[in-house]
């Protein structure tokens, strides 16, 4: 006898009722929340609707902000045909499926609007493969990731793309989709004002997260009750946070953690750490800013700080929360009693600086290698000599270019293992006097 038979029978309307999020969704661009810069009259999407040309693009920032939506509207808006493939599940065959069926369509007069979430998944080759539909006009890509395009897309894919940013959704946007819902729903959120403040900052700035939040609320809701803030915590089981992550409160500790650090106070940078733990911080944040304190502040005065960051970073990720924490502690610790040093910091700011005032000049062609013979006509190569076949395996040559001359951007300190740095650098200057290099 089948089990169904036993199931409880769920009411038609319940079982084909969607979720909140769902009927919540944009029909028009017009009706886009938190994306002014982009959709608003003067947004950049709605310049180039008006221009009728829209060229391949991509959707940057963090989920719950309407790239998928935006996507998809844009496409209606500009009367293209609208393709989606996520990058967690296709592959090269999937793309072939979909370039063939985009380029029957061009052939029939329509365009195609590919949109491709998840697109950082993607493997080089697999980005690669965009590229001749995108130049021949078959697709136009609108490709969605939450990572940083300039690390995890091809230089190539991002020269054919113009780069937008979704922003997170603020308290403001958060609470016009909360008033909208209630329109939908045709009743009031049972929450008091704090509780309804509480709820938006548990959403992170995840409009989809925000209404879930609230259909949790619905659902756990006696007739007449009303929830403090408590109450929401209980209900969603989710921990109110203390501070709000966008505001003032998370900026206020991240800083006062950095300056603990920076100032060698192991007790007042673990309280910090720890409070910001128990705010519901993410502990991942918190490993990357002190991967970020290990480059600034401790730089080369102690090179394992940055080994221990990232082990401690790793050790989190393997070990989860709140065991993990302990290696976050541990590498805090570490941080604030070793020895400072931003030498390595304000030599990178200084070569960022030189490297854009001079970035057209050449290095010397003696440091150039000649694999052809013309090259080595042109002098590519000549005169260079190999710093190990030199006494004590140092040349002492010039390797900026000749219009710059030498430059000193790294000034070691006197403390930690820049103090051995230091040594080094003195010595290999002074052999550069005696041989007439300097």
């Amino acid at each position: 006898m089948s089990d169904d038979l036993f199931a409880p029978k769920v009411p038609q309307e319940v079982a084909n009722r969607r979720p909140l999020a769902d009927r919540l969704r944009p029909k028009t661009l017009d009706e886009v929340s938190g994306q002014p810069h982009l959709t608003g009259p003067d947004g950049v999407l709605r310049r180039m609707i008006a221009s009728g040309s829209l060229g391949s693009m991509i959707f940057w920032g963090p989920p719950g902000t309407g790239k998928t939506t935006v996507a998809r509207l844009l496409s209606g808006e500009a009367g293209l045909a609208f393709e989606q493939i996520s990058a967690i599940f296709s592959g090269v065959a999937d793309l072939k499926k979909v370039f063939e069926a985009a380029k029957l369509r061009r052939l029939g007069g329509r365009q195609t609007l590919l949109f491709v979430d998840e697109i950082h998944r993607f493997n080089r080759a697999q980005q690669d493969s965009f590229l001749p539909v995108m130049e021949d006009g078959t697709i136009i890509l609108v490709g969605a990731t939450t990572e940083n395009p300039s690390f995890e897309l091809n230089a190539a894919l991002l020269s054919r793309a113009r780069v937008l940013t979704f922003r997170s959704h603020d308290e403001e946007s958060l609470a016009e989709l909360l008033k909208r819902a209630e329109e939908v729903e045709a009743r009031p959120l049972p929450l008091d004002d704090e509780a309804r403040q509480t709820l938006l900052r548990m959403a992170d700035g995840d409009g989809r997260a925000v209404l879930t939040l609230a259909e949790e609320v619905w659902r756990a809701a006696r007739p007449g009750e009303v929830f403090d803030t408590v109450g929401l915590a209980e209900v969603v089981q989710r921990r109110a946070p203390v501070y709000d992550k966008a505001q003032d409160g998370h900026y206020n500790l991240i800083s006062a953690l950095h300056k603990a650090v920076r100032g060698s106070d192991p007790d007042a940078a673990l309280y910090y750490l720890c409070r910001m733990f128990d705010a519901g911080e993410d502990p991942l944040y918190l490993g990357r800013r002190l991967v970020r304190m290990a480059v600034e502040d401790i730089g080369l005065a102690d090179p394992q700080a940055l080994v221990i960051c990232n082990a401690a970073k790793d050790a989190y990720e393997y070990l989860g929360s709140p065991e993990g924490e302990l290696a976050l502690a541990n590498a805090c610790i570490y941080l604030a009693t070793a020895p400072k040093s931003n030498a390595a910091y304000m030599a990178y700011n200084k070569a960022v600086r030189a490297a854009k005032e001079n970035g057209s000049l050449l290095p010397p062609a003696h440091i150039l290698n000649a694999p052809t013979k013309l090259m080595k006509q042109e002098g590519y190569g000549k005169g260079y000599r190999y710093d190990h076949d030199e006494p004590d395996a140092f040349s002492g040559q010039d390797y900026f270019p000749e219009k710059m001359g030498r430059q000193t951007f790294y000034e070691p300190v006197e403390r930690g293992f820049e103090r051995e740095i230091r040594k080094r650098l003195d010595w290999w200057s002074r052999l550069r006097r005696e041989r007439g290099e300097e």
